[in-house]
């Protein structure tokens, strides 16, 4: 059984939210599925600074979920004990769920600007969703009706996260790029995949809310082995491999980067020219004196997601992990999702 713990906040001197609508949308999701058995949802309101460790040794969960207000850089909102707002900090909360990490699964963050968080907390926990902007009431609980159906029917949290930002964008709500996943998969590790869902993502689409209150709030090595996939055309067992990696500094990102595009031209795929782009946008950002590592990492995952559709992907495995797996120490911890796509994690 999983147990989702729900941990809302809304502070007396910050705008009013709509949190009570969201939790019974998601209790009535997971009720009227008929895997219900499988799931216990453990609601917390107005929860302080101090209830976070005391809930989260209490209850056990497997997912957390924090409805709020969100500050950016500043922290998540939380109440202290005149109901007031009180900002727990990004490093804080990184430190927390460390404490946590062979117990919760996934923490979802629906919260304006609360990526930083995300990103943090990501070192202790595989899955962990925040916001990259202001989010609106609407899409706050539309994305959490869509990722907790997919959740109700068993399907993995990638999944869950694809379909909680296809809600978004079935209500015609102009936010379904805000939501942000950090995800790996631990070692060993075995995956149900049923047809994935996937988005549409429109990078021409605004993000604008339209209306309603928002969620946030204003403050003053080497590399040897390979992974074993079995199964059936519906079952896959992955075994994800843990690899180093080595010191950034140590790393020819030159030489990688041509590596890796020697290993993918010999591919035969119909979106040869997607991730030719992709390689070349990645070598004019390479070429500045001063390269952007998160636009390099963001045109390295296009060209492998289009390459990951080819047929002689999974034969290239095992060549791709060594400059992946460097490439990635380069890039940052940005980018160690990227890894999971050759099988490996750290």
């Amino acid at each position: 059984m999983k147990k989702i713990l729900i941990l809302s906040a809304n502070p007396k001197n910050t705008s009013n939210l709509r949190l009570d609508e969201e939790v019974r949308e998601i209790k009535n999701t997971l009720q009227l599925s008929p895997n219900r058995e499988e799931f216990q949802i453990i609601t917390e309101s107005a929860v302080r600074v101090d209830d976070l460790t005391r809930f989260l040794s209490h209850h056990q969960p497997t997912i957390v979920h924090f409805s709020g207000h969100g500050s950016g850089t500043d922290g998540l909102a939380l109440e202290d004990n005149s109901g007031h707002i009180q900002l727990v900090s990004t490093q804080a909360l990184a430190k927390l769920f460390d404490l946590f990490e062979s117990q919760v699964e996934c923490v979802l963050l629906n919260a304006c600007y609360s990526e930083e968080q995300a990103t943090a907390i990501h070192q202790h926990i595989d899955c962990v969703v925040g916001m990259n902007r202001a989010i609106g009431d609407r899409a706050a609980i539309k994305f959490s009706v869509g990722f907790y159906t997919v959740l109700a029917a068993l399907r993995n949290y990638e999944d869950c996260f694809h379909m909680g930002c296809t809600s978004i964008d079935l209500q015609g709500i102009p936010e379904s790029l805000t939501p942000a996943i950090k995800i790996r998969r631990r070692r060993y590790q075995t995956v149900q995949t049923t047809n994935p869902v996937k988005s549409d993502k429109d990078n021409g689409v605004s993000n604008e809310n339209k209306g309603g209150q928002n969620r946030s709030v204003s403050i003053g090595g080497s590399v040897t082995g390979s992974a074993i996939q079995t199964g059936d055309n519906n079952t896959a067992n992955v075994n994800f491999q843990q690899v180093s990696l080595p010191a950034p500094e140590s790393v020819n990102i030159q030489a990688e980067l041509n590596a890796l595009r020697e290993i993918l031209a010999k591919l035969e795929t119909s979106d040869r020219r997607k991730i030719d782009h992709a390689f070349e946008d990645a070598q004019e950002e390479l070429n500045k004196p001063q390269p952007d590592k998160d636009e390099v990492g963001d045109a390295l995952n296009r060209a492998l997601k289009y390459a990951n559709k080819a047929q002689g992907f999974a034969s290239a495995i095992a060549k791709l992990q060594p400059p992946l797996t460097k490439i990635t120490a380069w890039l940052g911890a940005n980018w160690h999702e990227l890894l999971n796509l050759v099988n490996l994690t750290i």
